[in-house]
């Protein structure tokens, strides 16, 4: 299909971008392009300009320290994929990283245009949320921080205002010890997930588990936390028993509804068993 007609606009500051957002109720921004094209092929968006982020370099950096690890909006998949400091700096995210779409779409596509889609079954927001990661956007009234729980209101709706800019998205420091696990189900490699898990935990000297994080991918209209299935890990040596127990908790916590792809029914009941078994492959057991 042909594209609507729009104006476009390559700024090189992002101040000039800020501007151009603002000079028009419909204006959008252009990151990766990877669902927003899309969308306008299909007439879902219309925007009458197109603001394209490509030159701004600033916004295309990693940045790893004793805080944790700073990732630009305009960094793309593959630069997650190529850089060899996030295999240890935050292995969960290069996890899930290797499940979004296909080689030719992680060339292209960003992590600020992910997060600001809000696609409920993409990894980069439920990896936000999960990860208690923060979104730093800059508008033409100033700059400000959200949590990405906060960040995320519903499918493709975001606290986002239409004249502000994701700058960075800021993933807290990985302790070293620390234990994780991702487990995605799709009907083929690279769709969107019918269900998918992030997990991670910390242990003490006792080989209990604390500080559990378990999230929530493509069973709700955004991505989320799952206290139940966290509660059951807490204060446990994780096993086959526990991440049944977790798993049966995360089914129990979501109410995921039916569409062309799965039934509500099938995808509460793979929630479980993706819990269970990135909760497996965290413990170190061998998981499907």
């Amino acid at each position: 299909m042909k594209l609507p007609a729009f104006d476009y606009a390559c700024p090189a500051t992002l101040a000039e971008a800020l501007a151009l957002l603002a000079s028009r109720d419909d204006a959008k921004a252009l990151a990766g392009g990877q669902s927003l094209v899309p969308m306008m092929a299909f007439r879902i968006a219309s925007p009458s300009l197109l603001v394209d982020l490509r030159r701004l370099s600033d916004l295309r950096k990693i940045a790893i320290d004793t805080s944790g690890v700073r990732l630009g909006a305009m960094v793309r998949w593959r630069d997650i994929e190529d850089d060899a400091r996030l295999n240890g700096a935050h292995p969960l995210l290069k996890a899930a990283v290797s499940h979004v779409a296909h080689y030719q779409i992680r060339n292209r596509g960003t992590v600020g245009g992910s997060i600001a889609h809000a696609d409920p079954a993409a990894e980069m927001p439920g990896i936000a949320v999960t990860c208690d990661a923060d979104i730093a956007v800059t508008g033409t009234r100033g700059a400000r921080v959200i949590c990405a729980d906060d960040f995320f209101i519903a499918p493709l709706m975001t606290a986002l205002a239409a004249d502000e800019i994701i700058t960075e998205i800021r993933l807290p420091a990985w302790p070293p010890r620390r234990r994780w696990g991702f487990r995605e189900f799709s009907r083929r490699r690279g769709d969107f997930a019918l269900a998918a898990a992030a997990v991670f935990f910390d242990v003490d000297d006792a080989g209990k588990a604390y500080n559990a994080h378990i999230g929530a991918i493509g069973v709700g209209d955004r991505p989320a936390r799952l206290p139940a299935a966290e509660a059951e890990v807490n204060g446990q040596v994780v096993d086959i028993a526990i991440s049944e127990r977790a798993g049966r908790a995360a089914s129990a916590s979501v109410d995921p509804q039916s569409d062309i792809h799965a039934s509500g029914a099938y995808r509460k009941s793979l929630i479980g068993t993706m819990v269970e078994r990135a909760l497996q492959s965290a413990a170190g057991m061998s998981a499907l």
